[in-house]
């Protein structure tokens, strides 16, 4: 199976629909500590829920337990830790979280097309990234194949 991961920095929202609705994409899990930002303003929750379903008939989710903590996300933005660190505190707090219940509970891991969605315009250095390895190594049986769109 594929698990998609997506950033909306640096896209349209035509470029950003057209990519989810060319994956048929069944459900985007939106991984953002922080949904109702400023950045995109067709990403603000509610109404990325509203597109979403009325634009590629996807169904959307929110969910924080796959998003860093604030601390962890303001010492990488503040420069206080490097992206190394960054990477190891978080796969350390995946760990710590009941992630096995929230896969079970917003997946259905063998039979839906699923993309995380996060800001960054690249996965090298985002959450995203680290989520879909994390859930890779949590299935494996399951064959993932991480795509970033």
């Amino acid at each position: 199976m594929k698990l998609y991961t997506l950033g909306f920095t640096k896209k349209s929202a035509k470029q950003f629909f057209e990519v989810l609705g060319k994956s048929n994409i069944q459900k985007l899990v939106d991984i953002r500590l922080n949904n109702i930002s400023q950045l995109a303003g067709f990403t603000k929750g509610a109404d990325l829920k509203y597109f979403l379903e009325k634009l590629c008939n996807i169904q959307y989710v929110h969910n924080v337990s796959f998003a860093p903590t604030k601390d962890i996300l303001d010492d990488y933005k503040k420069k206080k830790i490097s992206w190394d660190q960054y990477e190891k505190r978080f796969n350390e707090l995946l760990g710590q979280r009941n992630i096995d219940g929230n896969l079970i509970k917003d997946f259905s891991i063998e039979s839906e097309v699923i993309c995380l969605l996060c800001s960054e315009p690249t996965p090298e250095n985002c959450h995203r990234r680290l989520v879909a390895e994390f859930i890779k190594r949590e299935f494996p049986d399951s064959d993932i194949e991480i795509v970033h769109l």
